[in-house]
């Protein structure tokens, strides 16, 4: 599914005073899939990471926060050779490595050749160690669930998009699109913006399913406050 985001995600990729940039968001918004997309639509190669699912990593950034070691590191450790150029190199849950969050500062200050992303929850950010967090060093996205607009153009509905953007009044649509309309925007105010919740809707059309989808991905927000809880 088409992200908004996306067009943000290319203009920092094509400015000359690039800085390495986090992408924060609620889980479930869709940040790695659509920093994995920027890398495989955009970049010669995508070189990931992520600091839940790979605890090893984190001893990378224990010795010291020097860029070129630490690419050094991450190359070998991936057996594969990291060009500035043209590749694009994704840390994904971030906020389980404060050493790794506090190196951005250090690729954005000695080594900005790179092409650097990263993705945290946005809870898990704003709960990092003191002094972790690279302040003026990053540039900041935040990823929201889908819009109404991209949830229409999910359901296939691009050209209503267009016709919405063409008109000075809404006092201009004629019945059969405003009906049209108001069905979609109500299937969205049950369905939500949830990526995953949208994608299985519009597969199986079941209210029901979505629901369950949804009391999932709460349950999983819960999990996520116990485990940044303090003592």
């Amino acid at each position: 599914m088409k992200r908004e985001i996306l067009s943000n995600l290319l203009s920092w990729k094509q400015s000359t005073d690039r800085k390495p940039l986090l992408l924060q968001g609620a889980r479930q918004t869709g940040k790695t899939y659509i920093l994995k997309e920027l890398g495989k639509t955009h970049y010669t190669n995508l070189h990931y990471f992520n600091f839940e699912t790979e605890p090893l990593l984190h001893s990378f950034f224990e010795m010291d926060l020097n860029p070129s070691r630490i690419i050094e590191s991450l190359s070998l450790f991936r057996k594969t050779s990291i060009n500035a150029d043209s590749d694009l190199i994704f840390f994904d849950e971030i906020q389980f490595s404060n050493n790794a969050l506090n190196a951005l500062k250090y690729f954005c200050e000695d080594a900005p050749q790179y092409h650097i992303v990263a993705a945290g929850s946005l809870l898990g950010v704003k709960l990092t160690q003191p002094r972790s967090f690279p302040v003026g060093k990053v540039s900041i996205l935040t990823l929201y669930p889908m819009s109404f607009r991209e949830y229409l153009d999910a359901c296939g509905d691009t050209a209503y998009i267009n016709y919405l953007e063409s008109l000075n009044s809404f006092n201009q649509i004629p019945i059969a699109f405003h009906e049209a309309l108001i069905q979609r925007l109500k299937e969205y105010y049950f369905i939500g913006g949830m990526p995953e919740v949208v994608k299985n809707f519009l597969q199986n059309r079941n209210f029901k399913i979505a629901r369950e989808i949804q009391d999932s991905i709460c349950k999983v927000y819960l999990y996520d406050f116990a485990k940044h809880a303090i003592p």
